[in-house]
C-alpha cells in the first residue's frame, strides 16, 4: 500500500501529539516495510529535531514546492492544497494523525481511503479552559474530519465515547487503537524482573543534580494537569517524609501559581523543575523515581503513564469516571480523587514506603502495559488499514 500522513507534528512538535505521530509512523515503517509511506510537512524539515524519520528507505517527505503552495505553507496548505498532492501521489490511504483531514480529499481522489485520529475532546468536556472562539473552531474542525473520514481512530475507549456523545458519530465508524511510547522505555535487560517480579535497577545514572529518592511529574504545567494539588500534598507531608518532586515540563501563568505556592509554604527546595530534557535521558529519570504522580483532571490517554509502567515505576493517578486512566494504567497504579490533596499525600506515602505495594504495582503494571508495545499498536493499526473496503 501507499500510505500518507499529515506529518506536521511528527517533525515540529516535541510533546504529546508529536510523540504519537513519530511513534506510530516509525512503528509502521519498521514492522510493515513493504508499504510506501509519504509524510506531508507544511514546511521544510531541515531544521527539525526529528528529521531522522526521512532516513528510512520506504519513507518520502513532501513539502510545498511551487510559489503558490508556499504562500499557503501553514494550515491552509494542509487544509486546501494537500488534496492535489494526495491525487498526484495516488495514495491508497491518507491518515490525519491529529484531528484534521484536507477538506477536499474525496473530491481530489475518491479512491483514497481517509482516516483521522481523535486524541481527546477536552475542549468540550472542560470548555471553561478554552476561549469560546477556540472551542467553536475546534468543534467544527473535529466534527468535519470525523464526518468526512472513512474511519475514525480513537486513542482510548473514553475518547470513543466522547466522539459519540459530543460529535454524534456512529460507533461503528470508530476504532480504538491505543498509543505506544518510545522503545527505549522497555528495551533493556529485564530478565531478572521477568523471572522474579522483584527487579528494579539501583545503579541508574542521570546527568542532573537529583536526589537519590524522588517522585516524578511529567507533563505540561497547566491547570488541567493539576500540579498545584501535588504541591499541596507535599505541604501536608512536610515535616515527616519530606519527599522531593522532580517536574519535567513547562508552563506559563499556572506554573507561576505553583511556584508562588511553593515559596509561600517554604517548599521551593522540595521541587526540581526540568525542561527540554533530551529524549535519551528520560528513561533513566523514570526508572530512578519512586513513583510517577499524575493527578490530571482529564486526558485522552496519558503517555507518561505507560512510560512509567514500562520503566517499572509505580503510578499514582486520577480515579475519574470519565477519563482514560484505568485504561492506561490497569492494576499498576494507585487511584485518587485528583483534587483531594490529603488522599494524594496518603498515596504518595504508600508508594514511597510500602514495599509490598510497590512490588505489586510494578509487576501488575508491567503485565498490563505489554499491550502498548510498538509492535502491538502497529499491528492493530495496520489491521484497520487492511480492512478498509
Amino acid at each position: 500500500m501507499k500510505i500518507g500522513f499529515d506529518a506536521k507534528r511528527a517533525f515540529f512538535n516535541n510533546t504529546g501529539l508529536g510523540n504519537y505521530s513519530r511513534t506510530l509512523i516509525k512503528s509502521l515503517v519498521k514492522y510493515y516495510p513493504d508499504n510506501q509511506y509519504i509524510l506531508y510537512s507544511p514546511k521544510p524539515i531541515e531544521n527539525s529535531t526529528f528529521a531522522d524519520i526521512q532516513n528510512f528507505k520506504n519513507v518520502t517527505v513532501k513539502t510545498p514546492q511551487t510559489r503558490f503552495q508556499k504562500l499557503f505553507s501553514g494550515s491552509l496548505w494542509r487544509s486546501l492544497q494537500l488534496g492535489s498532492s494526495i491525487k498526484d501521489d495516488q495514495l491508497d490511504i491518507y491518515h490525519g494523525l491529529s484531528h484534521e483531514l484536507p477538506r477536499n480529499i474525496h473530491r481530489s481522489r475518491p479512491q483514497t481511503k481517509s482516516i483521522v485520529t481523535i486524541h481527546d475532546l477536552i475542549f468540550l468536556r472542560y470548555p471553561e479552559l478554552y476561549s469560546k472562539i477556540d472551542t467553536f473552531i475546534y468543534r467544527q474542525k473535529w466534527k468535519h474530519a470525523c464526518q468526512q473520514a472513512d474511519k475514525v481512530i480513537a486513542i482510548s475507549e473514553q475518547t470513543k465515547n466522547d466522539i459519540i456523545e459530543f460529535l454524534g458519530i456512529e460507533a461503528s465508524k470508530i476504532e480504538v487503537v491505543y498509543q505506544s511510547c518510545h522503545p527505549s522505555f522497555y528495551d533493556y535487560d529485564d530478565a531478572i524482573f521477568l523471572q522474579h517480579g522483584l527487579f528494579k535497577q539501583d545503579n541508574i545514572e542521570v546527568p542532573y543534580n537529583l536526589p537519590e529518592e524522588y517522585l516524578l511529574y511529567v507533563g505540561s504545567i497547566t491547570e488541567r494537569k493539576n500540579l498545584l494539588t501535588i504541591a499541596k500534598a507535599l505541604n501536608i507531608m512536610k515535616g515527616s517524609l519530606n519527599p522531593h518532586l522532580v517536574v519535567i515540563g513547562n508552563g506559563g501563568d499556572y506554573k507561576q501559581k505553583v511556584v508562588d505556592y511553593l515559596q509561600q509554604h517554604d517548599l521551593q527546595n522540595s521541587v526540581t523543575f526540568l525542561n527540554n530534557i533530551p529524549n535519551e535521558h528520560l528513561p533513566n529519570i523514570y526508572r530512578k523515581a519512586l513513583a510517577m504522580v499524575y493527578p490530571s483532571l482529564f486526558e485522552g490517554f496519558g503517555i507518561p503513564i505507560i512510560e512509567a509502567l514500562f520503566s517499572r515505576t509505580p503510578v499514582i493517578t486520577s480515579d475519574n469516571d470519565c477519563s482514560c486512566f484505568r485504561e492506561a494504567a490497569g492494576e499498576g497504579a494507585l487511584y485518587v480523587k485528583p483534587l483531594d490533596a490529603e488522599e494524594l499525600a496518603r498515596a504518595m506515602e504508600e508508594a514511597m514506603c510500602d514495599g509490598a505495594t510497590r512490588i505489586q504495582l510494578m509487576a501488575a503494571g508491567w503485565n498490563h502495559v505489554q499491550q502498548f508495545r510498538q509492535e502491538e499498536v502497529a499491528d492493530k493499526m495496520m489491521g484497520v488499514y487492511q480492512e478498509m473496503p
